[in-house]
């Protein structure tokens, strides 16, 4: 008896302990960076890393509660958690807190509470549930509208709070809806548009027409058996449409800090002066996140050394840019130790999840890590200059409750589903 009760306490320690290297490391250099002087008070809210401590204390009692609850609560009830998650977004139309231009929080007192990246978790946990009561891979037209509307809805809810870059991390479902079955072609049509869509902006709506009227007419000569003149002419009509949309949408849609953005990052801009001023105006954070990690050499300049990051050089260098204190005060040691933290619990999490037993678990375990992935990607690539700026934090290493609590919800969930999965035979 004693042995079967063991077996539901039978959690992955390995990624435990990569959880909190990361979660650790992560707090000290939030403490260089929010640092000013004077004695350290590690439980105060009126410090950055104060706050993230007692985050950090919270989230303690987050897994205890996850770990406590039943595995199978997780499936049966994900539909209503997913259902109370919606909601939580749309309240914020009337009830949200307007920070830096997104309504994407609610303030509880002196605090904000961002259920955004709760829905995250609430999202991924729909997924698995749709795609394990279907009992097969997403092979049927009606499956996988199904399934894209569960991803949507929270999407389209952040993007019209005006938060795109939480907007964009709902892309990470496709991995997941790919591991299970999803047709190639849309690999294909997603390279595509992404593809057209930049040559359409950096060279014009008629030359990347004509690129893909080229491309596509070629395919056709080559492949006439499997290929019909009708799927080249609506093919070539999606292109064109496609093209001169995404111009128009870039022109008219977009706001001017995002048009200002996009044409940084593609070099659109052809007046020296107007780019200069550009780039003070957008590029700044970029421009001194680069400096600080190209001063830390080899093995950086040593904790709270860093000239940068203690003379305040790079605004919120705590939360979206806190990889730059990395790069600064611990180098290309330290930043490849952090890159190596990320890779590793991406593998094991990866790893676990072909392990399971059920299709549920499996697939809540690629969300996992898509959704770790894709904000681990895009932060360091737009710290280093790699993608255009989007405010999107590196997970459970920059500063913010709602995102330490959501990814550890999101983490330890799948954590407990792992550890059942010997009774799930």
């Amino acid at each position: 008896m004693a042995r079967e009760t063991n077996r539901h306490y039978k959690f992955d320690w390995i990624t435990i302990i990569l959880f909190f290297l990361i979660v650790g490391f992560g707090w000290l250099n939030i403490l260089s960076a929010s640092y000013t002087g004077g004695d350290i008070d590690y439980f105060t809210f009126s410090k950055s890393y104060g706050k993230q401590s007692i985050f950090i204390l919270f989230t303690f009692c987050i897994i205890i509660v996850i770990l406590g609850i039943e595995a199978k609560f997780y499936e049966r009830f994900s539909s209503i958690i997913y259902i109370v998650s919606m909601l939580s977004l749309v309240g914020l139309f009337i009830f949200g807190k307007n920070v830096n231009g997104a309504t994407s929080w609610y303030a509880i007192g002196s605090m904000t509470l961002q259920p955004s990246e709760f829905a995250k978790a609430a999202t991924a946990l729909a997924v698995a549930k749709q795609i394990s009561d279907l009992n097969t891979n997403i092979n049927s037209f009606k499956d996988q509208i199904q399934t894209f509307v569960i991803i949507i809805i929270p999407a389209l809810l952040v993007l019209l709070q005006n938060d795109t870059g939480s907007t964009i991390v709902y892309g990470a479902f496709f991995f997941v809806l790919y591991r299970e079955g999803l047709p190639k072609y849309y690999l294909s049509l997603g390279m595509s548009v992404i593809i057209l869509s930049v040559l359409a902006l950096k060279f014009g709506a008629l030359t990347a027409s004509i690129i893909a009227s080229v491309i596509i007419f070629g395919y056709y000569y080559f492949n006439k058996k499997k290929v019909s003149f009708f799927q080249v002419i609506l093919a070539l009509l999606l292109s064109v449409g496609l093209s001169y949309g995404v111009k128009l949408f870039y022109d008219s849609i977009l706001k001017p800090h995002q048009q200002d953005r996009i044409s940084l990052w593609l070099r659109l801009e052809k007046d020296p002066v107007k780019l200069e001023e550009m780039k003070r105006t957008f590029a700044y954070n970029l421009n001194e996140s680069e400096k600080a990690i190209s001063s830390g050499g080899f093995t950086g300049k040593g904790f709270m050394e860093g000239t940068r990051t203690t003379g305040k050089f790079v605004p919120e260098q705590h939360t979206d840019y806190i990889f730059s204190t990395v790069g600064e005060e611990w180098g290309f040691l330290g930043s490849s130790f952090v890159v190596i933290l990320f890779i590793l619990l991406l593998l094991r999490i990866l790893h676990l999840a072909e392990s399971q037993k059920s299709q549920f678990s499996r697939v809540y375990g690629y969300g996992v890590a898509s959704i770790i992935f894709i904000h681990f990607l895009i932060n360091i690539g737009m710290v280093m200059g790699l993608i255009p700026t989007i405010g999107i934090p590196l997970p459970l290493f920059s500063y913010g409750g709602s995102g330490l609590w959501a990814f550890t919800i999101l983490i330890f969930i799948f954590i407990k589903l792992d550890s059942n999965k010997i009774n799930e035979w």
